[in-house]
């Protein structure tokens, strides 16, 4: 690619700009995770807000995000990718290139695997935009005008990061014992996590991630895994100040199912006493919770309020799925939330 070649940050697509209608000045809300709890939220947001941002974790090292990574050492696109998708422009338009971003390869024949073997489209459109441009910002920038995306998906840091944690196990005699275990796809099936870390411990975070955190009206934390997607920003020290300083505020989704192998046994205040353990200077202002998934009111409340937080209690799973959120009534949540 010839030196005197510049992408412009801001790729002009020519597709019409989403108009929020009677607010002239919307919420401005950067949302943090990872993954489908990620996904999930940004369907919800993009419905209530025009200035929105995604800041994703990148530190997973499974399936084709983790081929791409060890192979071209680059970042993990698919959360990115996923992010992405989730912002797409409800037309034709938006709705077909999210459907080519989402495509994978699989084996169409008795044969062996292809070399694309389970390979998101998406991620190897991203990874070439970084090639191309030199720059992984501008890349998943131009990525989101492909699909006309309603908000900016940018990576918590530039560097490709690794998630290290303890996990507590019982052997047949019922002896309670540790091991350590590297990288975000082991640790999610390992058993229940007790402490996680990242490596490199000093990374920097991604300066546009940082600045979209101080910008914000509101920064929403959650829902996703807790360990591997919600907890590592908090671990990533720059980010960590950003959200630490910002003076926007701060909602906590929880998520509709607490019994996943990295939180066994873990009720829903549980989750909010680990958070104030790894960051006890955290002020939340608003917990969105389903009563259906979250046991004890007063007990969760109690907890949520050494966090400064009141908890919104509101039905927001789908009808037929009760583990995935309805984005239609989280939407409505945070609206609510957002007194928007």
């Amino acid at each position: 690619m010839p030196e005197t070649f510049r992408a412009p940050r801001f790729p002009e697509t020519g597709l019409l700009p989403i108009i929020h209608q009677g607010h002239p000045l919307p919420v401005r809300v950067t949302a943090l995770g990872g993954g489908h709890g990620l996904y999930g939220s940004l369907s919800a947001l993009k419905l209530i807000t025009s200035a929105l941002t995604a800041v994703v974790t990148v530190a997973d090292d499974g399936g084709s995000s983790g081929k791409l990574r060890h192979e071209l050492d680059v970042l993990p696109p698919g959360d990115l990718r996923m992010a992405l998708s989730a912002l797409c422009d409800d037309t034709d338009w938006g709705r077909t290139w999210r459907d080519v971003m989402q495509h994978r390869f699989t084996q169409r024949t008795d044969a062996r695997p292809t070399a694309l073997e389970n390979h998101a489209l998406g991620n190897l459109l991203i990874v070439a935009l970084w090639d191309l441009l030199g720059d992984c910002v501008a890349g998943l920038d131009w990525a989101g005008a492909l699909l006309n995306a309603r908000g900016r998906v940018l990576p918590m840091s530039l560097t490709p990061l690794v998630i290290e944690g303890d996990i507590v196990s019982t052997n047949e005699r019922g002896v309670e014992f540790r091991d350590t275990v590297q990288g975000q796809a082991t640790l999610a099936k390992a058993g229940r996590v007790d402490k996680v870390r990242l490596l490199p411990a000093e990374a920097e975070p991604c300066p546009e991630a940082v600045s979209a955190v101080h910008e914000a009206d509101w920064v929403v934390l959650g829902p996703g895994s807790f360990f591997t997607s919600l907890l590592p920003h908090l671990l990533l020290p720059g980010l960590r100040e950003a959200i630490l300083n910002t003076s926007a505020k701060i909602c906590l989704v929880m998520n509709l199912e607490l019994d996943g192998k990295e939180t066994q046994g873990m009720s829903a205040a549980d989750h909010l006493l680990v958070l104030r353990d790894y960051v006890p200077e955290i002020r939340v202002n608003t917990v969105i919770a389903d009563p259906a998934a979250t046991g004890e009111r007063e007990i969760f409340e109690n907890v949520a309020s050494q966090l400064g937080a009141e908890v919104l209690w509101v039905e927001v799973a789908e009808t037929d799925q009760p583990g995935v959120h309805d984005p239609l009534k989280l939407a409505a949540a945070y609206k609510q939330v957002f007194k928007y």
